[in-house]
């Protein structure tokens, strides 16, 4: 079991990373650069180079079954979970096949509808001290339900 975080803008690194090693999990936290290396003795650093959806292709490459992504990217959720892994948002969204169509259609919509003009802004709700609880709760639950197969 891995646990990989798509840690370029990931707002709960620290948070996943004290879950995992709870779990006595392998971590990579991959990004283009300008993080540090998590003191941790189960954690890796990956900096791939820079460049549109590097750290997703490193990602998607790399999951598999039992294996478990941070990440807000919708269409990497869907990547990781093509590929037999699951996927959590920061904010404690599994991402499963129940719902995955659904979200990636919102998200093509809501920027079909940014790029043509229809609709300014469109940014997310600040993330509050609920969203790092409900993320807790999240991995942990994602966690256990793997473990148990």
């Amino acid at each position: 079991m891995t646990l990989y975080i798509d840690a370029d803008a990931c707002p709960v690194k620290d948070e996943a990373i004290r879950v995992a090693e709870r779990h006595r999990t392998e971590i990579k936290l991959v990004c283009d650069g300008g993080l540090r290396r998590p003191d941790s003795q189960w954690a890796e650093l990956v900096i791939v180079p820079g460049g549109p959806d590097a750290a997703d292709d490193w990602i998607a490459g790399r999951i598999g079954p039992g294996d478990i992504c941070v990440t807000a990217d919708i269409p990497l959720a869907d990547r990781c979970l093509k590929a037999g892994g699951a996927a959590i948002d920061p904010k404690g969204r599994a991402f499963d096949a129940d719902n995955i169509g659904a979200l990636l259609a919102s998200r093509n919509l809501m920027t079909d509808l940014r790029s043509s003009g229809m609709m300014e802004g469109g940014g997310h709700k600040p993330f509050g001290p609920k969203d790092r609880s409900a993320f807790l709760d999240g991995l942990e639950r994602l966690f256990q339900k793997l473990k148990r197969g």
